[in-house]
C-alpha cells in the first residue's frame, strides 16, 4: 500500500494524477488532497478518492466542502498553515506537490525535512531554495522524483550511468505559441495569445512561463540541483514537436534521450510508481506517423528571461530565488492586464539588479524577500 498526499489535486497536475491512479494497478490510498478555492472539484474528489483530510486554503471554499464530506468522514482543514503541517506526516510515502509558484517550495522543504519522498512538480521549490532542499534531503534520506517532462526524461536517461561519463544535459523546449512571431510584434502581444500553447495543456501560469520561455530557465536551474551538473553543462534547445523530451550526451558523444507522445499523465506516473513503468492506456508515440522532428537554439532576443536565468544560475545565492519570485507575480499581473508582455523581463532584471543579494539565504530571508519581490512588482503598476 503506497500512501499518497497530493498538494494542488484540483490543477491540471493534481486532475492527470488521479486519474492514473484510477487508471493503473497500483495499490494506494490517498492521505490528503489539497486545494486554493475549487470546492467543487474538491468534493468530487474527496467522494470518490476518500482522503483523511482535505485541506482548503481559501476559507469560504472549505466551507463548502465540509458541508458535503464531513459526513463521509472526512475532515476538512482550512489555511496555508494547515497545508505545510500535513506535509510533514511520515505515515505518508509520496507527497506529489504540484503547487504553482515560489510559495510550493515551503511545502516541499517541510516534506524532505520530516523524511518524506516528495513527486516535484513545482520547478520553483529547487530554483528558490535548492541548498536549503538538497541540505535537507542529505540529512532526512528523503528523495526527490522530478515530475517535468524534461527533468523525468533526464531522470530516466541518467538510470544506470556514471555522472563521470556525462558532458553535458540537453533540455528540449517547445518554443511557446511566440516561436516563430516577428520582435517587433511582441508590444502587442495579448494575455489570450500567451494562453495558446501549440502543444501543452497546462494551467495559466505554466502557460504564460511558457511563452516567455521563463519555465526553460527555471528548468535549468532545478537541473542544476537534481543532477548536480555545472550550469556550462546544461543546453536548452527548441524541438517544436516536443517528442525529444530531452537527452543525455556522453563524454564519447553518444546521445541518450527520451521520447513519447506529449502527455504529461507519462511522466506523473512514473513519479508515482518508480522504479516501475506499469502499464497504462495512454497513447503511444507511432514512429510511422512522424513528419519531422526539428531542432534550433533559442532566439535570446525574443526570450530574454533564457539568459535572466542563466546569469542567476551563475551568481547562486538569492539571484535565483529573487528570479522567480519576480517573475511570479509579474505573470498575475501580465493575466490581470495591469503589464505588458514585454514588460515581464525587464522588470525581473530590475529585481535582480536592485535586491540585496545574499551568498547563503535562509528560510526566514527567503519569505522576506518574497513579500520585497511582490511589493517591488507591484510598484510598476
Amino acid at each position: 500500500m503506497k500512501n499518497i498526499t497530493i498538494l494542488g489535486s484540483t490543477g491540471s497536475i493534481g486532475v492527470n494524477a488521479l486519474n492514473i491512479l484510477r487508471n493503473i494497478e497500483l495499490d494506494f490510498k490517498i492521505s490528503y488532497l489539497t486545494a486554493n478555492h475549487n470546492a467543487d472539484v474538491m468534493i468530487d474528489q474527496c467522494k470518490e478518492f476518500h482522503p483523511k483530510k482535505a485541506i482548503m486554503i481559501d476559507e469560504k471554499s472549505a466551507e463548502k466542502v465540509y458541508q458535503e464530506v464531513s459526513k463521509e468522514g472526512i475532515e476538512v482543514l482550512v489555511g496555508r498553515e494547515s497545508l505545510l503541517n500535513i506535509v510533514k506526516d511520515q505515515t505518508v510515502d509520496l507527497v506529489l506537490n504540484s503547487l504553482v509558484g515560489a510559495s510550493g517550495m515551503e511545502p516541499t522543504y517541510n516534506a524532505i525535512n520530516a523524511g518524506v519522498d516528495v513527486a516535484l512538480a513545482n520547478k520553483e521549490s529547487l530554483v528558490v531554495a535548492g541548498n536549503i532542499i538538497t541540505k535537507a534531503m542529505e540529512e532526512s534520506g528523503a528523495k526527490l522524483y522530478p515530475v517535468d517532462s524534461e527533468h523525468s526524461a533526464i531522470w530516466q536517461c541518467l538510470i544506470g550511468e556514471s555522472m563521470d561519463d556525462i558532458e553535458k544535459i540537453i533540455l528540449t523546449g517547445s518554443g511557446g505559441p511566440f516561436r516563430t512571431r516577428e520582435l517587433n510584434t511582441f508590444n502587442d502581444i495579448k494575455v489570450s495569445d500567451a494562453l495558446k500553447h501549440p502543444n501543452w495543456d497546462m494551467g495559466k501560469k505554466i502557460t504564460i512561463d511558457s511563452a516567455t520561455m521563463m519555465n526553460k530557465g527555471l528548468e535549468v536551474i532545478e537541473a542544476y540541483w537534481l543532477f548536480n551538473l555545472s550550469y556550462p553543462d546544461i543546453e536548452i534547445i527548441i524541438h517544436p514537436q516536443s517528442i525529444v523530451h530531452s537527452m543525455v550526451q556522453f563524454n564519447d558523444g553518444s546521445i541518450k534521450a527520451q521520447m513519447g507522445v506529449p502527455d504529461m499523465k507519462i511522466p506523473i506516473q512514473y513519479a508515482l510508481t518508480y522504479p516501475n513503468h506499469i502499464k497504462a492506456p495512454w497513447e503511444r508515440l507511432e514512429f510511422s506517423k512522424l513528419n519531422e522532428l526539428t531542432f534550433e537554439s533559442p532566439d535570446l532576443d525574443k526570450f530574454p528571461c533564457i539568459k535572466l536565468a542563466y546569469d542567476s544560475l551563475e551568481k547562486l545565492g538569492s539571484a535565483p530565488a529573487v528570479l522567480t519570485m519576480a517573475n511570479d507575480y509579474c505573470v498575475y499581473k501580465f493575466l490581470d492586464e495591469k503589464i505588458k508582455f514585454i514588460d515581464i523581463p525587464r522588470i525581473i532584471k530590475e529585481a535582480l539588479d536592485r535586491h540585496s543579494w545574499v551568498k547563503e539565504p535562509n528560510l526566514k530571508y527567503l519569505n522576506e524577500l518574497n513579500t520585497w519581490s511582490k511589493n517591488f512588482v507591484d510598484s510598476f503598476v
